[in-house]
């Protein structure tokens, strides 16, 4: 099972690539000011995990940052398809004609797709309602097909766990269904909110919380990939 080690080695990547670039855009607009030519683009001090001082596109879309984050986000992208397809063929090896074997694959392409194009389009500004919604159409897009997929994935490894007893360590496989779980309840209460366009809901100014819950968000999608690699145990030839 040569796929699962391709799978345990490519996951731990698909954390650290998005996790670095993202976090590396946020300290260069925060502590390194100079290397902005536009001085209106920096951020001060800030902790958005905590406080929302900043969206992750905020802190990704001025010069230079997007020459950090944009190609890092291709490359999580292209690891993300091979991923989604090395599953596949694990699945396919315990239970070849496995009722979610095809919606993994689509919603995981999808997801990976999803995510080129918003990358793509970052930092391209266009003064269009049309454009604004396009672009908030595709993050939302990039956020429901990978949870579904995550979603999929686990649910489809938990219903031949006892076949996998050799290959996996049960009690991440577990965190993974609680992660998965916590994630698709928080999408469901917050995406209605989130997607609204402009800051205020109910009259409530949310600006600061949509940003955390993004960037807390961020980071409970790929600490997915970050269980995975642990889920897996090694296997020798």
């Amino acid at each position: 099972m040569d796929q699962i080690n391709k799978i345990k080695s490519i996951s731990i990547w698909i954390f650290i690539v998005p996790f670095v670039a993202v976090n590396t855009c946020l300290l260069l607009i925060t502590q390194f000011h100079s290397l902005y030519p536009n001085q209106v683009e920096i951020i001060h001090n800030t902790f958005p995990y905590f406080d929302g001082g900043a969206s992750i596109s905020r802190t990704a879309r001025p010069y230079p940052s997007w020459l950090v984050f944009k190609p890092a986000m291709f490359l999580t992208s292209f690891l993300l398809i091979k991923y989604w397809l090395y599953n596949k063929s694990v699945i396919e090896f315990f239970e070849q004609d496995h009722k979610f074997k095809k919606k993994i694959v689509f919603f995981g392409i999808a997801s990976a797709v999803a995510l080129t194009i918003h990358s793509i389009f970052l930092g391209i500004k266009f003064d269009n309602d049309l454009y604004k919604l396009f672009r908030r159409v595709i993050m939302l897009l990039f956020i429901i097909f990978e949870i579904v997929a995550q979603a999929y994935l686990v649910a489809t490894y938990y219903s031949f766990r006892e076949k996998l007893k050799d290959y996996i360590n049960l009690k991440f496989l577990k965190l993974k269904i609680i992660l998965v779980s916590i994630l698709i309840i928080v999408a469901l209460i917050s995406v209605p909110i989130i997607s609204l366009p402009g800051d205020y809901f109910l009259g409530y100014n949310l600006k600061f919380f949509k940003h955390a819950l993004e960037w807390d968000y961020f980071l409970g999608v790929i600490s997915f990939y970050l269980l995975t690699y642990l889920m897996w145990k090694k296997i020798n030839y």
